[in-house]
């Protein structure tokens, strides 16, 4: 553990110079072999995933700045570099804004389970646009925007959608400069 912190302050800022954001760095051992697993997320204001190119070059870059680590004990090590998968759970506010404009399923503290729409994300809470249930073969209908506490939020996911929605179909309104979207009231 205390190995995956030090690895953690040494890579963020080789990380960082590469426009991306460290999310995660576990160490395995294996008799005198280890693992160094490291998660790359793009910045929260980013739209999309990482892709193979940024992936190959911050590999690149990671493996140099491990191998000229002064603090390094001289043991054999395999770099493996990925990035969040679509559906890890939504564990952190900057998780919540990175999937603004998606659709999510909640599982909160004291209500049903619910699955709806992110609109605006804040430190201490989220907009959401819950789905309501219909009955199967029919159009979901959209219920009014509701704001949930992290607090009461067990667990979050993004579920993936096949069928892309328009923005009309959405009736989300994305603010350039912020990146927070809006339902065409004041948040």
């Amino acid at each position: 553990m205390a190995e995956a912190q030090r690895l953690l302050a040494l890579l963020t800022p080789t990380v960082e110079a590469a426009g991306l954001f460290l999310e995660d760095v576990k160490v395995q051992m294996a008799g005198a072999h280890r693992t160094v697993s490291v998660v790359v997320d793009l910045p929260e204001t980013e739209v999309g995933g990482v892709g193979l190119d940024a992936i190959s070059q911050v590999s690149r870059a990671l493996s140099e700045t491990m191998d000229t680590d002064p603090h390094d004990d001289g043991q054999p090590y395999d770099l493996e570099i990925s990035s969040p998968g679509a559906t890890r759970p939504l564990t952190e506010p900057r998780h919540w804004r990175r999937a603004l404009g998606r659709m999510v399923k909640v599982n909160a503290i004291d209500r049903e389970n619910l699955m709806g729409r992110i609109l605006a994300v804040e430190d201490d809470s989220v907009l959401l646009k819950p789905e309501i249930p219909v009955k199967k073969g029919m159009k979901a209908k959209q219920g009014e925007p509701e704001k949930l506490l992290f607090t009461t939020i067990r667990r979050g996911v993004v579920e993936i959608e096949f069928a892309r929605l328009d923005e009309a179909e959405l009736d989300l309104e994305f603010e350039a400069a912020g990146g927070d979207a809006a339902d065409g009231e004041d948040s």
